[in-house]
């Protein structure tokens, strides 16, 4: 995927020269950094509070409100229980299949995340702070090092390549693999603000929120609410896929109609029936009527679907959605952790079903039965897996009803055959 050169809400993608780190202090200048313990770093706390950011990663939570109670909480700890301070967890992991906005916006701006981490680290009062990546963590490391050599760490950072899956980049689950366990998402409470990595006060950001509070940081928070809205501040990374004419990353202001993100892309290459909206743990959508839709948190929940990490997947008309969401749904429950029944039970049986209505000839009983797994499954998980997945089903299995209606009178049909849109990880081994 490529990304578009210059966005008209270009701010973490604007142009560079290079991207190095030369490249990047002629752009921006060196970063902000206060003395230790300085109240710089309230200030900042207090910044990103009033700049209205939320976290860019999923999950949408107020990036000042975490940033305070985890520092409240290294304040709470004290010496005995917390002698080396909190710990900054920078989430780069994208195990989003769906999704490219992180590993482009390490590769174009990578000291623009850094600068961030070590910002956020020293608010909160982090000793420490690790990058998570899925992938090659050599470019990265090498960024790291020109910035030591340059004096302007003044946090320790590690790059830590994360294994690949789903859940693998759940914010638990970075915990438990950098304690030494396998990366698998773990039970709240406790939260990771009041114990995390090592049993320390932890913050997990992801990267494109963390390169936020740098701008922040330089510019101020009336800066950053000068373009989006009033109730969701600020702009946004969003991976545009499926049948759009130029598939990649767009920066985009947070109510931003839909449509008019598509047009970023180019428009449709093919008559689009639907887009996916928030990735795989998000919903579809029926187009055209959800062109006119503000990309934002809030509207597109009302909608029934995400913003999420920030996806967009046009469908086309010629692609059947019920073999698209079964292929994604048989993806998701192969993605367990193995820790509760939810998922090793209930997600393969919600992806056999669903199979069976897009390529068998369901039955009455059958399309009950999908629709009684998914009861069976929402709110019993322990973490967000089952949830997601049945999420996608539910959304897939009203939004294209009549789909729905066709197959479960005349069996599977023609479209089920073509290539799929929606984009999964190839099993190890398949070749490139």
């Amino acid at each position: 995927m490529s990304a578009a050169d210059a966005p008209p809400a270009a701010r973490l993608l604007a142009p560079l020269a290079r991207p190095d780190l030369a490249g990047h202090l002629s752009a921006y200048g060196p970063p902000p950094f206060g003395p230790a313990g300085s109240a710089d770093h309230e200030a900042l706390i207090a910044a990103v509070e009033e700049s209205g950011l939320t976290g860019r990663g999923g999950g949408g939570f107020p990036a000042g409100r975490k940033m305070r109670a985890v520092a409240a909480a290294g304040r709470r700890a004290g010496p005995l229980r917390s002698p080396a301070g909190t710990v900054l967890i920078a989430n780069g992991g994208e195990s989003e299949p769906a999704s490219a906005k992180d590993a482009l916006l390490l590769s174009r701006a990578p000291h623009l995340v850094l600068d961030g981490i070590v910002l956020a680290a020293r608010a909160v009062g982090a000793t420490r702070a690790y990058l998570c990546v899925h992938g090659d963590p050599a470019p990265l490391r090498a960024a790291v090092t020109s910035r030591e050599r340059a004096g302007l760490n003044r946090v320790p950072i590690q790059v830590a390549a994360v294994p690949a899956g789903y859940v693998a980049s759940q914010e638990t689950a970075l915990i438990s693999f950098l304690n030494g366990a396998g990366a698998v998402p773990s039970f709240v409470p406790p939260r990771p603000a009041e114990r995390g990595l090592h049993r320390r006060p932890t913050l997990v950001l992801n990267v494109e929120t963390l390169a936020n509070i740098a701008l922040i940081a330089r510019r101020g928070p009336a800066w950053f609410r000068g373009v989006g809205t009033a109730a969701e501040p600020g702009s946004v990374l969003v991976t545009v896929g499926g049948a759009v004419a130029a598939p990649g990353v767009y920066e985009v202001a947070l109510g931003t109609p839909i449509g008019a993100v598509l047009e970023q892309a180019g428009g449709p290459a093919e008559p689009p029936q639907a887009v996916l909206a928030g990735g795989y743990f998000g919903g579809w959508l029926p187009l055209p009527g959800a062109g006119s839709l503000p990309l934002s948190a809030r509207s597109l929940r009302a909608a029934g679907a995400a913003l999420g990490p920030g996806v967009l997947v046009v469908l086309p008309a010629a692609s059947c959605p019920l073999a698209e969401t079964a292929r994604v749904a048989s993806y998701l429950a192969g993605q367990s952790a193995g820790q509760c029944g939810p998922c090793t039970q209930g997600l393969p049986a919600l992806a056999q079903a669903l199979g069976q209505v897009a390529f068998g000839q369901p039955g009455p009983e059958v399309l009950r039965w999908t629709r009684d797994l998914l009861a069976l499954v929402r709110g019993r998980g322990a973490c967000h897996l089952p949830d997601g997945a049945a999420g996608l089903v539910a959304s897939t299995l009203q939004a294209f009803a009549a789909d729905l209606r066709h197959h479960a009178e005349h069996g599977p049909c023609g479209r089920a055959a073509r290539p799929p849109v929606l984009p999964l990880p190839r099993p190890p081994g398949s070749g490139s």
